[in-house]
């Protein structure tokens, strides 16, 4: 059985059925945040260094070789992993990966229509409506 990886997810893969969709079988899907980071949103959503930051994803477990096809996409390939402290709802804290830009774009031009999707799937997955309502915003 292949090793399984922990995984914050805070964008559009935040959706176990998306992810399904690529071929992928993620399991142990739960709510989860960050603490000390910002959503920044631009063609795609990266994190950003905040100190009074939070932002609010799910954790899933995928094995490597998925995580290593899912990052290989063309949209995301540019993204690497880098540990993180994923806090749960019930006051514990997992380490996971977190994928995420080495460097921030300077463009924050937003398409209006990933600003839909990834609410609709914050909505879906049941994350905070105050978070949800402040995707896309500017701080």
């Amino acid at each position: 059985m292949a090793k399984r990886v922990t995984v914050f997810f805070y964008g559009l893969f935040m959706d176990p059925e998306g992810l399904m969709t690529k071929g992928l079988r993620p399991a142990d899907f739960r709510r989860a945040y960050l603490e000390r980071f910002a959503l920044r949103l631009s063609n795609r959503a990266t994190l950003v260094a905040y100190h009074n930051g939070r932002v609010y994803g799910t954790i899933a477990t995928l094995t490597r070789a998925g995580l290593d096809r899912l990052y290989s996409e063309p949209s995301v390939v540019a993204y690497r992993p880098e540990p993180v402290l994923a806090r749960l709802a019930d006051g514990t804290a997992e380490l996971a990966l977190c994928f995420n830009l080495p460097t921030i774009p300077d463009d924050r031009t937003t398409d209006p229509g990933y600003v839909a999707d990834l609410r609709a799937i914050a909505r879906k997955v049941g994350l905070p409506e105050l978070y949800v309502a402040s995707i896309g915003k500017d701080e």
